[in-house]
């Protein structure tokens, strides 16, 4: 059960604020839908997406995460009910009918949009009052990308979202990906990985190219981005990585000789210095961020720690 207490503070004096979970799980469904890319950073789709007279079922929401990823969000009240495995029949679902899924983004957000679907990160978030120990430790046990988030409403006006464990793995199904210590060598790209259409390197072709001080640097990236926190979570896409919580907090892209850090800040909150950092929100570029930072040396690693914690806390 979730040990999380919210007080008022006034005059000196500490009033505890009651927790209490929705009336109705569709008052809930429509809370988050409404708000999702706020809450989840996740670009809202779709709410009860039928899969179908064969498989007779509604998927809750459907969405579009920050990666370009597929997310299947299922929202219970109660703590009993089975919104796991439910959301895994709704995944396979998904998996199986990606040319759906397409056309859906196409017509929501475009062409361009629907023809960069990242698939290997496909996710089931499940949201809920609360959940068992049981549910926790099957999370760990399931092959696939699966967040548990616990919800509490306090008052009228105030919504809280805890990410309580997740599990993620090297694709939508199959083989899980324990991201290893950060303190470990980097792992080899593997063998025979497809370069992505057009001139870009792929993230582990960049990798594979960098020099070993440059491998070295982001393999202490790493290390520190992980100290931040026990609910960081690391997912390697095909151009750049994604250090996030519920939403990306942070974005790694490898380039020759340097590191590009994409951070989620306000750029005008940042003392921006000339050829470290710069306001990136009217710039294309791979993964996300507003603030640009150019890593080369450890020093400059030094430098960039303070902005990095803020955007973790601040994410």
């Amino acid at each position: 059960m979730s040990d999380i207490q919210l007080f008022r503070l006034n005059g000196g004096q500490a009033t505890e604020l009651p927790s209490s979970s929705v009336a109705l799980e569709r008052q809930l469904q429509a809370l988050v839908e409404g708000q999702m890319e706020t809450f989840l950073g996740v670009r809202f789709l779709a709410s009860e997406y039928a899969t179908g007279k064969t498989h007779r079922g509604r998927i809750d929401s459907l969405g579009l995460d920050e990666n370009g990823c597929p997310v299947i969000v299922e929202y219970k009240r109660h703590s009993n009910e089975n919104v796991i495995n439910q959301g895994l029949f709704y995944l396979d679902w998904l998996l199986d009918h990606k040319a759906e899924f397409r056309w859906l983004v196409m017509e929501k957000l475009g062409r361009e949009v629907a023809d960069a679907v990242e698939w290997s990160g496909t996710r089931l978030l499940c949201i809920a009052a609360d959940f068992t120990r049981y549910d926790q430790h099957a999370v760990q046990q399931i092959p696939r990308n699966i967040e548990l988030i616990r919800y509490k409403q306090f008052g009228d006006d105030l919504l809280l979202l805890e990410l309580v464990n997740t599990q993620s793995v090297a694709n939508g199904g199959g083989r899980a990906e324990q991201s290893p210590p950060a303190e470990e060598a980097l792992p080899e790209p593997a063998q025979g990985a497809r370069r992505p259409i057009g001139k870009d390197k792929s993230l582990a072709e960049q990798l594979e190219a960098a020099p070993e001080p440059t491998r070295q640097l982001y393999a202490d990236l790493r290390s520190f981005v992980f100290s931040l926190g026990d609910d960081v979570n690391e997912k390697l896409l095909k151009l750049y990585t994604a250090f996030r919580k519920l939403r990306n907090f942070a974005t790694v892209v490898v380039q020759p000789n340097r590191l590009l850090v994409y951070l989620k800040l306000d750029p005008a909150s940042v003392a921006l210095e000339d050829g470290f950092s710069r306001d990136v929100s009217q710039t294309g570029h791979w993964g996300t961020g507003d603030v640009e930072l150019c890593l080369r040396t450890a020093p400059d690693l030094e430098r960039a720690k303070p902005l990095i914690e803020r955007a973790y806390a601040e994410g």
